[in-house]
């Protein structure tokens, strides 16, 4: 999966991914066990190409790697990079990357009446108020997160 650099911020550094190669990996279609083993496959057969897998609408989702630790409780860590699809409608309870006040940042949106929250997953950091006095857009919703462990 080749990704193109498209833009930084001090919270979230943003990537097009690029569509142009295949990369099809091998499969485990049996699902992996979590408790006792199951007997491995002789071979895998089949593969999957987590482009095709991951991204549903190509010309709408980028990708963005996460600077900081606001998100950690929503399993969410600095370093990781998140799929991010501009098309979906961003809905209560979501995770979205957010533009308020000339910085992008990463958090669950909750709509009221009149209100929108931006909530941390981190009781370390406060939910921040968007009011009609902030420069403010929802840019995309989170779909995936990729992490290493």
């Amino acid at each position: 999966m080749k990704i193109r650099n498209l833009h930084i911020s001090k919270n979230i550094e943003f990537y097009t991914p690029s569509y142009s190669i295949s990369l099809e990996l091998p499969f485990v279609s049996n699902g992996i066990s979590a408790g006792f083993p199951s007997p491995a496959d002789d071979f895998l057969d089949i593969n999957i190409d987590l482009n095709k897998h991951l991204i549903k609408n190509p010309s709408t989702t980028f990708y963005g790697k996460v600077r900081g630790n606001s998100m950690i409780d929503a399993g969410i860590h600095d370093g990781d990079l998140l799929i991010i699809d501009k098309s979906l409608e961003p809905t209560n309870n979501k995770i979205a990357i957010c533009f308020i006040d000339g910085e992008f940042t990463v958090k669950r949106i909750k709509i009221e009446k009149d209100i929108i929250w931006l909530i941390a997953e981190n009781k370390d950091y406060k939910p921040i108020k968007v009011t009609k006095d902030n420069d403010f857009i929802i840019w995309g919703v989170v779909i995936n997160v990729i992490k290493y462990l």
